[in-house]
């Protein structure tokens, strides 16, 4: 085992690291992946602060080493138990890289001798790769988290069926039930959400709930109708 002061690369050294606490500090060794499921979420949360803030280089740096510290402890606690470690985490999700940018590699990995010019052929590539993964998956909403928020699990729903070849008619929907249509700038949009929130609040309904029970009820309909 690599210990922290070796002359190994930074991240064997933080592996190492990760594997001394686990075994000497009292605290560290007794957490779990569940207790480690709110830290992970502050700390991508963190990050999304940190972007939007227009955060300084250092600051990023710092904020994205939290997340992988937690990623390197959930592949300990992993390797502790014997299933898997952080070189198979790592081995994994390159395969899965390769594996789904076909309009990259080839099946061995090798880059290709050309590559698409645009963006939406290579959405139809890497959507066609995922579905030769799982060629039994049919519902295109499936692997959606369903703990998203809700705004997040709306706007990911919509791009499913979209790219789905759903019908999703969003400015017809809003007509239909006598709303404005969206506006044309991200801070005009701000202003009409925290709006319709601050509606709701005054008549006593939980906008994120209701959001959320749109967005399933949406996903049922779609689903029916593929």
């Amino acid at each position: 085992m690599p210990t922290p002061t070796s002359a190994n690369s930074p991240l064997d050294q933080l592996l190492g690291t990760i594997a001394a606490l686990r075994e000497h500090c009292p605290w560290m060794g007794a957490l779990t992946h569940e207790s480690l499921v709110e830290y992970l979420i502050e700390e991508a949360y963190e990050v999304v602060d940190s972007i939007e803030a227009g955060a300084v280089d250092e600051e990023l740096r710092g904020e994205l080493g939290d997340v992988l510290l937690q990623v390197v402890l959930h592949a300990r606690l992993a390797e502790e138990r014997g299933s898997f470690n952080f070189e198979d985490v790592a081995r994994g999700i390159n395969a899965k890289m390769v594996r789904r940018n076909q309009h990259v590699f080839n099946a061995d990995g090798s880059l290709r001798e050309s590559f698409p010019a645009s963006v939406e052929e290579i959405i139809v590539k890497w959507d066609a790769a995922k579905r030769a993964e799982k060629p039994e998956r049919k519902d295109p909403f499936e692997g959606i988290p369903p703990h998203l928020p809700a705004l997040a699990a709306a706007q990911k729903s919509l791009d499913r069926a979209v790219r789905a070849g759903l019908d999703v008619d969003a400015q017809g929907d809003l007509a239909a039930v006598g709303l404005p249509l969206v506006p044309a700038s991200e801070e005009a949009l701000g202003e009409l959400l925290l709006a319709v929130v601050a509606g709701a609040r005054e008549q006593g309904l939980d906008a994120e709930r209701a959001l959320r029970a749109a967005v399933r009820s949406f996903q049922n309909s779609q689903a029916q109708t593929s």
